[in-house]
């Protein structure tokens, strides 16, 4: 399959990503869909009060159509693991959906408990994770970078399966918390995956990411600073789930924390600041947390952030790439 081909299934993924979204922000503020602002975060964002959120509906749509299109096309049919990674995208979506709907349709605050949100993340991981390890023609081998050799990570396979599939959609749901954040720096991780997956063989896994990528860029029209449209934790751990499911299925996993960095500094930050305030009886390590947070707190604009951590991600792509 030409290259040409995989970039036409991009633009697929952008333009009807694009379209959706046009056709569902209506819906959502006839919904009064909107976004409740947290009180004490930077003061810019008070402003951002009721834009409707929920639009991660109209990424899976694009992203889907997309794929589905681009695996018709190229005379080709899905493998097991790769119809088991969109499942795992669109039922991740599912948990961001229903904790949406309770949050900024039914106005209850607290939308999913944090157990049941969990439960349910760790449910899909888990199911994934056995799937995986017994259906993959690799088992319970992963690609090493930089080493360049597959490991038996053998009883351990699942517990570590699990544990990236539930860092890596926590990691991009926090980092889904300024205008164009998340689904540019998910564009751009996704198209290393394309290039890895074209440069491995693995077509209908590039197919996937170009899908993603585009559809990320897609909603970024609407996306982009100053929003008109939220993904909500609907779009957010849907592309988790997308991002890592995928990776896994190539085994290429270990790739993750190098390009998903900032997915990683997130969390990370999140996890620093609770364990720092615990211990220290109520200091702050951080201004705010998550990382964007306390960039803006310290003065940093939005839109420059967001540059910034779009780059950072493009440096370790080019670093993750060197490793090949």
């Amino acid at each position: 399959m030409s290259t040409i081909y995989i970039a036409v299934i991009g633009v697929v993924g952008f333009i009807a990503t694009t379209l959706l979204t046009a056709i569902l922000i209506p819906t959502l503020i006839k919904a009064k869909a909107g976004q409740n602002i947290r009180e004490d975060g930077p003061e810019s964002h008070l402003k951002k009060a009721g834009t409707p959120s929920m639009g991660g509906i109209a990424i899976i749509g694009g992203v889907l159509l997309a794929s589905i299109i681009g695996i018709a096309f190229s005379g080709g049919s899905f493998t097991g693991n790769l119809w088991a990674a969109l499942c795992g995208f669109v039922l991740f979506g599912m948990i961001g959906f229903l904790d949406d709907y309770l949050k900024v349709v039914k106005k209850q605050n607290l939308g999913l408990r944090a157990w049941q949100k969990f439960g349910f993340q760790l449910l899909i991981s888990l199911a994934f994770a056995f799937y995986i390890s017994t259906m993959s023609p690799y088992g319970t081998q992963v690609y090493v970078p930089f080493w360049n050799h597959f490991v038996d990570f053998g009883g351990w396979f699942i517990p570590f399966i699990v544990f990236t599939i539930l860092a890596m959609v926590n990691g991009i749901n926090l980092t889904d918390g300024l205008d164009g954040l998340a689904a540019g720096v998910t564009a751009i991780v996704a198209l290393f995956f394309v290039m890895l997956a074209v440069n491995a063989g693995a077509v209908q896994e590039a197919l996937i990411y170009v899908a993603l990528s585009g559809g990320c860029l897609g909603f970024l029209v609407f996306n982009r600073h100053p929003a008109k449209v939220f993904m909500g934790d609907t779009g957010s751990l849907a592309l988790g789930g997308a991002v890592a499911l995928t990776a896994i299925v190539m085994k290429m996993e270990l790739f993750l924390p190098i390009v998903g960095i900032i997915y990683v500094l997130e969390a990370l930050s999140v996890v620093l600041q609770v364990g720092y305030f615990k211990a220290s009886g109520g200091k702050r390590l951080f201004k705010m947390a998550p990382l964007h947070h306390h960039f803006e707190k310290s003065g940093l604009k939005e839109t420059v952030v967001v540059l910034i951590f779009w780059l950072i991600t493009l440096a370790f792509c080019f670093i993750a790439m060197l490793s090949i």
